[in-house]
């Protein structure tokens, strides 16, 4: 009994170790990935984390295509034209045209967020000067052709920088957004693999091993997606025309009670609607008459429940078993 039980414990043991090496590379990018959502939440490095966005996208793009794929890609993902004729792209030195692409990437990105803050302005003012004692967070749309976002800004610190914590919440805002949505799908995408690797026992390979190596690769096209989405949206970001007195207020953060969404029915008896009263007293009768569940009776034999010592046939089981 004792080996059967050693053998048992130790195959148990394994199991968990097991289960525990695979979970340590799932917990590896986490440390990463968390430090970047930091930045972004609480405003920290989010400049610098851009200018590395655009750095990694710029290395990656000239590395990848030849001339013609460069364009089409700058098009796609920056809105604007290569720096660069093909003479440069084909006889200049890669770390040079890294640095000059990089320069006037950054450029671009700067002229967008100033034209930003430039058009928010005078609304951000007008409604500041009017309405600044009524509102405290207001809802700024800014769209990049394809989706609409509102921005939640605070009204005031909006007013004293002259927009651009519009473009600083805007920024932090789609970095949120991005890095959220790339993780799950990430994280999906690891237990799905977690799942398929096992089938490779069949070719004598180790599963552990495939999984580490194919978790790389899924880390890594998770960060090209970061990079991408990100770098696109506030390269092409836009706030459309608005009258101030379109301006909208944030909605407070608020936990809605349960028992704020209950309904009794003494409310719907005294409403003044004779059908919601009826269709309220049908439901009830309904109620009542439910059917008796054989199953959750005692039997005929059994002591009744209510404590009087009879049976349950001779006492609230007459008629009923």
């Amino acid at each position: 009994i004792e080996r059967a039980q050693r053998k048992v414990e130790e195959n148990n043991f394994g199991i968990r170790n097991r289960l525990l090496e695979y979970d340590a590379v799932m917990h590896t990018p986490r440390p990463l990935i968390y430090a970047k959502r930091r930045h972004a939440l609480m405003g920290e490095r989010v400049g610098m984390d851009i200018a590395n966005m655009i750095w990694d996208r710029v290395i990656n793009i000239i590395d990848r295509n030849d001339y013609v794929g460069c364009r089409e890609e700058f098009i796609e993902i920056f809105a604007m034209e290569v720096p660069f004729t093909e003479e440069e792209f084909n006889g200049t030195k890669r770390e040079e045209l890294y640095e000059k692409t990089f320069q006037a990437a950054v450029a671009h990105f700067k002229r967008k967020t100033d034209r930003l803050a430039e058009i928010a302005n005078p609304v951000i003012k007008q409604v500041f000067e009017t309405q600044g004692n009524v509102y405290e967070n207001i809802m700024v749309p800014i769209t990049d052709g394809r989706l609409m976002y509102q921005i939640r800004t605070n009204l005031k610190k909006a007013y004293e920088s002259e927009a651009k914590e519009v473009v600083k919440d805007f920024e932090k805002a789609i970095l949120l957004h991005n890095i959220d949505d790339a993780w799950k799908e990430n994280l999906r995408e690891l237990d799905d693999l977690k799942k398929s690797v096992q089938n490779a026992s069949y070719e004598q390979k180790d599963p552990l091993v495939i999984f580490k190596l194919e978790s790389v690769k899924l880390f890594d096209a998770m960060v090209n997606r970061i990079n991408n989405e990100t770098v696109s949206t506030l390269m092409r970001g836009q706030i459309p025309v608005q009258a101030p007195e379109e301006v909208k207020e944030a909605a407070p953060e608020q936990r809605t009670r349960q028992d704020n969404l209950t309904t009794s029915h003494d409310s719907l008896d005294n409403a003044g609607d004779p059908e919601a009263r009826e269709a309220a007293q049908r439901d009830t009768r309904q109620q009542e008459r439910r059917p008796i569940i054989k199953d959750n009776l005692p039997g005929r034999n059994d002591p009744c429940p209510c404590g009087s010592g009879k049976k349950f046939k001779n006492c609230h089981g007459k008629g009923i078993v």
